[in-house]
């Protein structure tokens, strides 16, 4: 008697270990998936920095855009001379002499061969990469939070399938404890069941570790402080529809950030081969200034400082013409370097095209092979259900074996997870298609 009591006090103390061991999500905070893209987009690092790369694009464009303003500047000199110097009359003397002088000055460039223009389209086009850049880093958090997200919802239901599973092997234990205390079947026929029922609350443990595991990784990806309270709601849509692997494509070359951005770096890499070319062009400015001076030597009466510095001031214009002969190949070079640069840009923007049309065929078979395997595993799962009642029911009557039990209620845990794992799958897929279609969840 002690000893069921004890074996009664061990099971109950297990399964209270084990319910509190899987997380408890009713009283979680429920985000859903948008929810969780936009925060994760909100707080990513990597975003951030793409972000700072746009501010500085568009600072660049402000500073092309400030080439074609003049410049204007001031200057001031004062000087003192002591010791020989030589006069006027070409002879030396020893004299002390002091100078003043001002400047102002402006230079107002009027054509520096298309150079300027050129900064200015290059600084734009590169401003329209950044922001494509920006987007296809969104594209890479949205995805990654997607994938994590469902991989939550999976874990949750396989706790529920192995919660199921612990439920009926303890309904098992106390029927044939029932049994023994009726004297209709012997104690050691219980062994077999308790064992298996602790099997199965482990499974129960493991099960709830993945999905504290799984909620751990999404709240990292998003940034968050604490996995505390934290739970993810439902999708509403579980069948979505395929659209083909060609039909996603022909759709995703329009709006694909990372494909968009690739096509830009040829057009600036493009642009950038013209501004080189300007180096061979002429370039012309116009100059100005005005300024004046005051002078001093010792022993020598002076005007005062006032009337030197009307007498003394000035004016000048000037117009200045630059023509390149030979700049020791530089222009060439550069013309060179920003050739490779666009044959580097075209090279990669092949290869994206490339990996973008095998991701979404990947991701096409693979959804389609996954829906296949789900339709499939729900007439399995229904009939293997129907096995199992049949076996459950003929093992209470005893007229099935232990052995026979467990077997067809393992076959039914497995084609249970077997579903849950071809339905994620499947869902993850096939909203991967849809984000790549249309930018959208």
């Amino acid at each position: 008697m002690w000893r069921k009591k004890s074996n009664k006090r061990m099971i109950f103390t297990l399964t209270a270990m084990a319910l509190l061991t899987v997380p408890e999500i009713s009283r979680a905070e429920t985000w859903s998936l948008q929810q969780c893209v936009d925060y994760a987009i909100s707080h990513n690092i990597s975003i951030q920095q793409g972000e700072q790369r746009v501010k500085s694009g568009e600072l660049a464009i402000t500073e092309a855009k400030d080439g074609f303003l003049p410049q204007v500047d001031a200057s001031a000199s004062q000087s003192f001379n002591f010791g020989r110097g030589l006069t006027a009359e070409n002879t030396y003397a020893n004299r002390n002499t002091s100078s003043t002088s001002w400047n102002v000055g402006f230079s107002l460039p009027l054509f520096q061969g298309l150079k300027e223009y050129k900064r200015v389209k290059v600084a734009e086009l590169s401003l329209q990469q950044y922001l494509w850049e920006s987007g296809s880093a969104k594209d890479n958090v949205t995805l990654n939070v997607m994938s994590q997200y469902l991989q939550v919802l999976y874990c949750k239901e396989v706790v529920r399938s192995s919660e199921s599973q612990a439920e009926l092997s303890a309904y098992q234990v106390e029927r044939q404890k029932a049994l023994i205390e009726a004297g209709k079947v012997a104690e050691a026929t219980l062994y077999d069941l308790e064992a298996v029922a602790a099997q199965d609350r482990l499974q129960v443990v493991t099960a709830g570790n993945d999905l504290q595991t799984a909620i751990v990784n999404l709240t990292n990806l998003l940034l968050l402080p604490s996995a505390e309270d934290f739970d993810v709601a439902p999708l509403d849509e579980q069948d979505p529809s395929l659209s083909s692997a060609e039909e996603v494509y022909s759709q995703a070359q329009n709006i694909n950030n990372s494909l968009l951005g690739a096509r830009q770096a040829v057009k600036v890499a493009d642009e950038n081969i013209s501004m080189a070319k300007t180096g061979f062009i002429p370039t012309l400015s116009f100059s100005g200034g005005i300024g004046s001076s005051y002078y001093t030597v010792s022993g020598m009466q002076s005007e005062n400082f006032g009337n030197q510095m009307r007498h003394n001031f000035s004016t000048y214009l000037g117009l200045s013409l630059r023509i390149p002969i030979f700049d020791a190949f530089s222009t060439r070079n550069s013309i060179r370097r920003s050739r490779m640069q666009k044959l580097d840009a075209e090279l990669a923007l092949e290869q994206r095209e490339t990996d973008l049309q095998k991701e979404i065929q990947l991701a096409y078979y693979q959804a389609k092979g996954a829906r296949e395997r789900y339709l499939t595993s729900e007439e399995t799962l229904e009939k293997t259900r129907l096995s199992f009642e049949a076996t459950r029911e003929r093992f209470d009557l005893g007229r099935a074996t232990q052995a026979d039990y467990e077997q067809a209620k393992n076959n039914l845990f497995k084609t249970e997870v077997t579903r849950i794992q071809a339905h994620y799958e499947y869902l993850l897929r096939a909203k991967v298609l849809q984000f790549y279609q249309t930018n959208h969840l």
